[in-house]
């Protein structure tokens, strides 16, 4: 079964002729080389859409329940969803081997991803969009994107997936905003350098993550050796941990961020230890190995647990041995939060500093 398809120059240029018979005043037509919306219905593959697309064109899914997994490689392109509740990509009831997918698709499949955004370092994958469904069940990611300039992400509900919900590394400019992250196995939103070799922090030349809710997870907001960017306006409850920013002893080391104007509260959740963590409960925003990172205006409450970063605001030095440098603690509301509203554990840490912030406990005392 085809896909639909609707080329707006032809058919403005058909209501163009209409309304001129009836002497209605007129707007000039697109030009023949439009972009094309693809329609795709229930029982259509969302894959075959974007294997026939060109950069600027649209992929727009009806409302219905879509089982594959996607990989998208074309430039300027949108997947566009009726609306989060109405559109629901899971993963195929099959293998894909044995399902009509294309081999791009089967590719996407085994990473455990819904939707792969995929470029490389010599030539990103630039302006793709991805809007308004649902990216659920999936092994590993919801969206996975790995070398990307510029992605769009937003009004996405991404959960239940086995690893994040949102995830992108070696990727740039990438703007995540007003989606839902909720009860992933790992993180709800996650940027990183590279999740596959070592290496310095990758700048990310101003990337943002805004207006999303992400509730559940094992940690709201994870940031593996990234800087330039920011994390604004988002509300983080009900997680083991709120907010991950991590550094470690690679140069040019993670940090030089902006952490601004979030309510992370409640994140009481228990998550066991694992080779790399401790276990985790109770912890808001976690600092950890990490540089000249500003962290203001944010409501920080009932983040309470007994693990080693439990706390509002916490700096901790990272497992590596690399101290917190140069950070700024500055105009935060923090209450209920134990064993404390900040809690400077880095005993190596440098220049710090804690400044203008409403708290009732601080350890060491004389933070608040």
């Amino acid at each position: 079964m085809r896909y639909g398809t609707r080329r707006p120059g032809r058919l403005a240029a058909a209501g163009v002729l209409a309304a001129a018979a009836a002497g209605t005043a007129l707007v000039a037509a697109p030009s023949a080389d439009a972009a094309t919306v693809h329609v795709v219905t229930p029982g259509q593959s969302i894959q075959q859409a974007v294997d026939s697309a060109r950069p600027g064109d649209v992929i727009q899914i009806m409302p219905g329940t879509y089982r594959e997994s996607v990989l998208v490689t074309v430039p300027r392109l949108t997947i566009r969803g009726a609306g989060a509740q109405r559109v629901t990509l899971r993963p195929a009831a099959q293998p894909a081997s044995t399902t009509a997918t294309t081999k791009a698709a089967a590719s996407c499949f085994t990473t455990g991803a819904g939707i792969c955004v995929a470029g490389t370092d010599d030539h990103p994958v630039r302006n793709v969009r991805v809007q308004g469904l649902t990216v659920t069940g999936f092994a590993k990611y919801g969206i996975a994107a790995s070398g990307t300039d510029r992605l769009t992400v937003t009004r996405v509900d991404a959960s239940d997936n086995g690893m994040y919900g949102i995830g992108e590394q070696k990727s740039v400019r990438a703007t995540f905003t007003r989606n839902r992250a909720a009860n992933n196995g790992e993180g709800g939103i996650f940027l990183a350098n590279t999740t596959s070799e070592e290496g310095g922090a990758l700048d990310l030349d101003g990337a943002r993550v805004s207006g999303n809710v992400l509730t559940g997870n094992k940690m709201g907001v994870v940031l593996r050796r990234v800087r330039d960017m920011s994390v604004q306006g988002n509300s983080v409850s009900g997680n083991c941990a709120g907010m991950f920013v991590i550094g470690d002893e690679n140069t040019p080391r993670g940090g030089d961020l902006t952490v601004r104007g979030n309510v992370v509260t409640d994140n009481t959740k228990y998550c066991a230890a694992n080779t790399r963590l401790p276990f985790v409960q109770g912890a808001g925003i976690v600092l950890t190995g990490v540089e000249n990172t500003v962290v203001e205006r944010n409501i920080v409450t009932g983040n309470s647990g007994t693990s080693v970063m439990s706390g509002g605001v916490v700096l901790f030095k990272s497992f590596v041995g690399v101290p917190n440098t140069g950070n700024t603690i500055r105009d935060n509301v923090l209450s209920g939060n134990a064993p404390a509203d900040l809690a400077d554990g880095d005993t190596t840490a440098t220049g710090n500093t804690f400044t203008g912030n409403s708290c009732s406990v601080s350890l060491p005392a004389g933070r608040c």
